[in-house]
């Protein structure tokens, strides 16, 4: 059954150990069946209700899966795999318009930040024992966050915006508890909550982001936490409108227990306004970062929330890396304070090119979304027959896989790297790739 595989412990924690160990190490393969529990007991000389809470946990975590009378197996695909594993490498020749980088043109040098950042430290360096957070950096991050309306609150940073949602997911969430997501939605979030035990709940979106009948229904079937994208939704291009904002908060107030999580992920690159739902529940926290418009190897990311959720927070990253290198810190403040960026002239620039393949789209029959940001999503009826047809015609995009837990097939167009004259190509491109196939007849 388990090959050469033994799996150890006594206590539960120690058995889950063990089997993901064999699962990492790839001694325990996909599809591979994992003794009954009350054998697995005997052979351990445990009680069965331990082995039963072990593999309660495993299944929480998306290790294994249960079927009934057929007893327990290796997932065929762990939750620890990484959706960004779906990707469509693009050969020599091919355009790669899958990868949802920003476009290098349009990020600030960072010469003389960094250089201003180093002679803030050479007056004081940074040392153990200083405040975590820059107080330059957390005034100009603070009196952005107020010009847009979000409530008051305590300033962090963290590693960006994906570290920020893994520590406030764990500071108020266990294994096994249900968070609501946007479907399509961000793959690494939809990676990073199976990974930490927890259930993503598909939450259905339109142009101006969650339908909140759906939402509803998600909080009313028990899920403890809801993460939506603010502007820029990755990757729609969906934004929260001011009805639609309303609506939400509606929805949250009762459901108040509900922790909250805003990515406001198009900061400084969309010039669509904000409209914030924080303060609509108890517990919330609202993520801002500059990988975007500001680069994304900075890893530098704004926090604010209710008091106790940032004090957990903090306290957790103190116990771990300290603090966020308060020179990135600086760099960022710099960068901030010089108006190295101009949202409005970057999102010109993306709008340019993401509203141009839109309209030309249309203009073939063909529908997509892309309201903001830098990514076109493009509904096709079948998805793997479309990547394959767009990388023959030298395009090689996102398969929606990456991005759908239950939402109908698609593909993620980045148009960062695009350029006017390439519009009208890439669309005749997609056009012909969601065509359907030409009947054949047989003699």
């Amino acid at each position: 059954m388990l090959g050469e595989y033994r799996i150890a412990g006594r206590r539960a924690s120690e058995i889950v150990t063990s089997v993901e160990r064999g699962v990492g190490a790839g001694e325990l393969k996909p599809g591979q069946l994992l003794p009954p529990m009350r054998e697995l007991a005997v052979v351990l000389g445990v009680n069965p209700n331990t082995v039963a809470a072990a593999y309660r946990t495993l299944r929480e975590r998306g290790v294994i899966e249960t079927a009934g009378r057929r007893g327990s197996r290796i997932r065929s695909r762990p939750a620890s795999t990484a959706r960004g594993t779906i990707r469509v490498e693009a050969p020599p020749g091919v355009r790669d318009v899958g990868q949802g980088n920003p476009d290098p043109s349009l990020l600030p040098p960072l010469h003389e930040a960094l250089a201003e950042a180093a002679r803030r430290y050479a007056e004081r360096p940074g040392l153990y024992g200083q405040d975590p957070v820059d107080p330059r950096f957390a005034a100009l991050a603070r009196a952005a966050l107020d010009a847009d309306g979000v409530p008051d609150g305590p300033v962090a940073v963290t590693s960006g915006s994906l570290d920020a949602v893994e520590r406030v997911l764990s500071a108020h969430l266990r294994p096994g508890d249900p968070v609501a997501v946007e479907d399509p939605g961000w793959g690494s979030l939809l990676d990073l909550i199976p990974a930490l035990g927890m259930k993503p709940v598909p939450v259905a979106l339109d142009d101006e982001g969650p339908l909140p009948g759906e939402l509803d229904r998600a909080l009313a079937a028990g899920a403890r936490a809801l993460i939506v994208t603010d502007r820029a939704q990755n990757p729609t291009g969906a934004v929260l409108g001011p009805d639609r904002a309303e609506e939400l908060r509606a929805v949250l107030t009762r459901h108040p227990a509900t922790l909250l999580i805003e990515d406001d992920h198009g900061h400084a690159f969309v010039d669509e306004p904000l409209h914030p739902l924080a303060g609509a529940t108890d517990s919330w926290v609202f993520v801002r970062s500059t990988a975007k418009a500001y680069g994304p190897d900075l890893r530098v990311a704004v926090l604010t929330g209710d008091a106790v959720t940032v004090d957990r927070v903090m306290g957790r990253l103190g116990l771990g890396p300290g603090w966020v290198s308060r020179l990135l810190q600086q760099a960022v403040a710099h960068l901030w304070a010089t108006g190295a960026v101009d949202p409005r002239a970057v999102a010109r620039a993306y709008g340019e090119r993401r509203d141009g393949l839109v309209r030309a789209l249309a203009a073939r029959g063909v529908s997509a979304h892309g309201r903001s940001g830098m990514n076109v999503w493009v509904p096709v009826p079948d998805e793997t027959g479309a990547v394959a047809r767009l990388l023959q015609s030298g395009w090689a995009v996102a398969p929606g896989a990456r991005f759908r837990i239950a939402s109908p097939p698609g593909v993620r167009f980045t148009v960062s790297d695009l350029t006017m004259d390439d519009i009208g190509p890439a669309a005749d491109a997609v056009a012909a790739a969601v065509a359907p196939a030409a009947a054949r007849g047989y003699g």
